[in-house]
This record gives structure tokens, C-alpha cells and sequence, in this order.
């Protein structure tokens, strides 16, 4: 397997400063993609050891086009996530005005996390999307348009000037990206845990959804994030992207994947990896039955009363 990290290009993305805050990454070759799809498709070919993408953001939660290319295709599993701040710059040609400015891009990401300071200072100018931000900037030094959202960072590489910079309609805005590798034997649990997974009902039924949430409910496991996403088998046909406080290897939540796995046509394991939000050991205490001691205590006290030591 190349020594080689691929994210969502081109150079001066977002996503790029994220993964240069892992300290692995110094250590390998860090090669940008057009797309979420072609980095994610490039360690499915083994062209890479794992991609770094974004999966997340604090204005509109799940990055859609990740969590689809994780629903689907040969199963990819979650490493590492990393959380960073964001703020955004306006970049323009040198010698651009806001008077001049008609058109403007950036990922699609981007638009909910500026909509407000558009409306506000370009009412006029056209949205048009761009595969990233760092892209943008760089369609602006071309010419296709007028200004893009991106980091302040990315405008010397393209050779533009932040006409604004610190833009943002939330306050603490953060993007989620997360290192996706190959499936492998999980890293082992820091007590500042997350895993994550996908699941399909058996059929649409009243309460089912209550059923799914239920196996985390009853044993005392809180949900991180919760994403319906459509499956392309027609309206109303939905598959759920969860993540959930806890590791693969803690009782609580093997047995919660195990219920899972007993009344879902399918559950795909996305991995169990440490937070980002929190330091090892972190992590809120376990409610009152939860604990790893109080399951092995049920399950021997069961035991015993099978063989009639009770």
C-alpha cells in the first residue's frame, strides 16, 4: 500500500490544513483529488493508504456527498477525526472591487455558512458551485468568476487578494473530516470514544425508527449524529448514518450492534475511533447499568441462574 494520504483537493483546501494537523501526516505523501469520490475511490484501488475528507459541519450537519460515497460502494472504514474552526475570506483578482463582483463560488458546504453576509453585502451576485473552495479560488485566478469563499491561506497560491476576510453567519463554526482507510481491526478504545455505522430497516413500519434508536436508548448510549439518506430504491426508502459516544470493544455498545444486527436488513460498521472534541478519558461517566463491570455481572448472575446457582 502507497505511503500516500489523499484529500479533497486541489491544494489550499480546507481539508488540506485539517490534515496537516495529524502528526502521520508528515510522514506521507499527501496527494489532492478532484473529488470526495476519486480520494475514497483511491484507497478502494489501494492508489492510497486512507483519504482525509469532510463528513460534517456545525451550520448543516452531514456533508451529504461524503456520507453517500460511505453508504455505498466496497465499505471504507473511519480512523481519526479532526475538527477545525472555520472562517472564510472573499478572494478576488487584485484590483476588484465589491461594486465589480457578479458572480461568486465555493463548495456547496460554504453557501449556508455565508448565505446571510451574501444577501447582506452581494445581493446580486450568482451562486455557482464549485468541487471545493481551494477550486474556487483557483476558477477566480482563471477568470471563470469574480470571487470565491475560501481560506484566507489559499489566496497566495493562487495568486489572489481577500478582499473581506473573518466571514462567517456562525459564530464557532466547525467542519468535521475524518482519515478513511481500509477495513482493519479497530484502534484500541481511549475512553473518548466514537463509533459510527450505517443501518437499513427490513420494512417501513410505524415505530421503526423508535426500534433502531432504542437498542442505543436502553443501554444508555448517546447519538452524535443522526442522517436519514435516501437508498435509490424510490420515495421513502431511507438508510440512517449514526454515530454514537462509545467503542466497538465496550459491552454497552457491542450489544447495542448486536440488537442492531437482529432486527436490520443491514448494518455497515464505519469503525470506532477516538473523539476529536475531547481528550482520552474524557468522556461523559456511563448511566447507572451500563458500565463494562455491570454487563459482565448481569451475564454471570444469567449463567448462574442457568446452571441453578442462584
Amino acid at each position: 500500500m502507497p505511503a500516500s494520504y489523499a484529500y479533497l483537493g486541489p491544494e489550499g483546501t480546507f481539508t488540506e490544513v485539517a490534515l496537516r494537523t495529524l502528526p502521520e501526516a508528515a510522514t506521507r505523501e499527501l496527494i489532492p483529488y478532484v473529488s470526495v469520490q476519486s480520494a475514497l475511490d483511491a484507497v478502494r484501488a489501494g492508489e492510497a493508504e486512507a483519504a482525509f475528507v469532510p463528513i460534517e459541519n456545525s451550520v448543516e450537519g452531514g456533508i451529504t456527498t461524503t456520507l453517500d460515497e460511505l453508504v455505498a460502494g466496497t465499505p471504507l472504514m473511519i480512523y481519526r477525526e479532526v475538527l477545525l474552526s472555520i472562517t472564510f475570506a472573499l478572494l478576488v483578482r487584485p484590483g476588484t472591487k465589491l461594486s465589480d463582483i457578479k458572480t461568486v463560488t465555493a463548495h456547496p458546504a460554504a453557501q449556508p455558512q455565508v448565505r446571510n453576509w451574501l444577501k447582506a453585502n452581494l445581493p446580486e451576485a450568482v451562486w455557482e458551485s464549485a468541487a471545493s473552495n481551494a477550486d474556487g479560488a483557483r476558477l477566480v485566478q482563471e477568470g471563470r468568476y469574480d470571487a470565491a469563499f475560501a481560506g484566507e491561506f489559499a489566496a497566495a497560491r493562487y495568486g489572489l487578494t481577500a478582499l473581506e476576510t473573518g466571514i462567517h453567519d456562525a459564530e464557532n463554526a466547525q467542519t468535521r473530516f475524518v482519515l478513511v482507510g481500509r477495513p482493519a481491526r479497530p484502534a484500541a478504545p481511549t475512553g473518548a470514544d466514537k463509533t459510527s455505522v450505517v443501518l437499513w430497516q427490513r420494512d417501513d413500519h410505524p415505530g421503526g425508527l423508535r426500534d433502531l434508536l432504542g437498542e442505543f436508548a436502553t443501554r444508555g448510549i448517546n447519538l452524535m449524529l443522526l442522517q436519514s439518506r435516501p437508498t435509490g430504491a424510490g420515495i421513502g426508502n431511507y438508510c440512517f448514518c449514526i454515530d454514537a459516544e462509545g467503542h466497538i470493544s465496550d459491552r454497552r455498545v457491542a450489544e447495542a450492534l448486536m440488537g442492531l444486527k437482529r432486527i436490520c436488513l443491514q448494518v455497515r460498521f464505519l469503525g470506532s475511533y477516538p473523539r476529536a472534541d475531547i481528550a482520552p478519558g474524557g468522556a461523559r461517566p456511563t448511566l447507572p447499568g451500563t458500565s463494562d463491570e455491570e454487563f459482565v455481572s448481569a451475564a454471570d448472575w444469567v449463567a448462574r441462574c442457568q446452571d441453578g446457582r442462584f
